[in-house]
């Protein structure tokens, strides 16, 4: 809304500004007069609320206004930030989340940011950066088959010479990587169940129990966050990626996730927070 002093015309969006203007004139107080009802879109200003109604009906500004509640926004964008941020709510999709995790989330999936992030080695198209890092660390480029978490482990302390993000493990030699580094005997039976030896774990099918042998669960922990405020640590780069896209401890926003960790694999320059 725009309140107009009628005696100088000077225009201001706050109703205190106004009135703080109108202290400035005491001598002539008497003589300042303003409208409450103003154009949501333009200057425009009218003594009656049906006047500036007529006035957006027929100029085409109504502004923008709220799917969910009764607020107005000059701009599309402000709109829409208000309605993501209030209402958890995209209008794209017609959808309410339960939190703004949730919705952050959603907007930055597939739907909203489609697959731009190209492998550098084979090209594959990826949404996030943790996409394609899951791609190279599991070995899953067949352009470079010698990357995978171990290798990569390497490549990331060579260029995070301070510890960023990487821990400092000085007797860690890799090897944790390697396909099938692990099978089950068949002493992992205890009569009901496939046991893992290394935790309390059980399964009900050898394939299973081998499957979480040579997962990430018994690796050695890589990573941590490199928000000092943050204790949550790693085992994995992607999932130290996965953290700081989801913004969950404020570190940096989530376009420049995307921009500094592809440097890992695009670039020999050092890693920068």
């Amino acid at each position: 809304m725009v309140y107009l002093c009628y005696t100088c015309d000077q225009s201001f969006y706050d109703e205190e500004d106004l009135e703080e203007h109108l202290d400035d004139y005491d001598d002539h107080e008497a003589t300042h007069e303003y409208a409450r009802y103003g154009c949501d879109t333009c200057l425009a200003t009218f003594n009656s609320d049906a006047a500036r109604w007529q006035h957006m009906n027929a100029k085409g500004h109504v502004g923008h206004e709220c799917r969910v509640c009764d607020n107005k926004y000059r701009s599309e964008q402000g709109l829409i930030e208000h309605e993501v941020e209030d209402h958890n709510y995209c209008a794209d999709c017609d959808k309410f989340f339960q939190n703004a995790n949730n919705i952050k989330q959603h907007l930055n999936s597939r739907t909203h940011r489609g697959q731009n992030i190209d492998c550098p080695y084979c090209r594959n198209l990826f949404t996030t950066v943790a996409g394609l890092t899951t791609h190279l660390e599991t070995n899953g480029c067949r352009s470079a088959p010698s990357l995978n978490r171990d290798t990569i482990f390497e490549i990331v302390r060579q260029r995070d010479p301070h510890g960023v993000i990487s821990k400092n493990l000085i007797s860690w030699h890799g090897g944790e990587s390697k396909a099938d580094r692990w099978t089950c005997t068949d002493s992992a039976w205890n009569g009901f169940a496939w046991a893992c030896g290394l935790c309390s774990r059980i399964f009900m099918t050898r394939a299973d129990l081998n499957r979480h042998l040579n997962s990430p669960a018994h690796y050695t922990i890589l990573y941590h966050c490199p928000n000092r405020n943050c204790p949550s640590e790693f085992k994995t780069l992607a999932s130290i990626i996965s953290h700081l896209e989801s913004e969950s401890c404020n570190f940096m926003p989530f376009d420049t996730v995307q921009k500094r960790m592809k440097q890992v694999f695009t670039s020999s320059h050092m890693l920068e927070f």
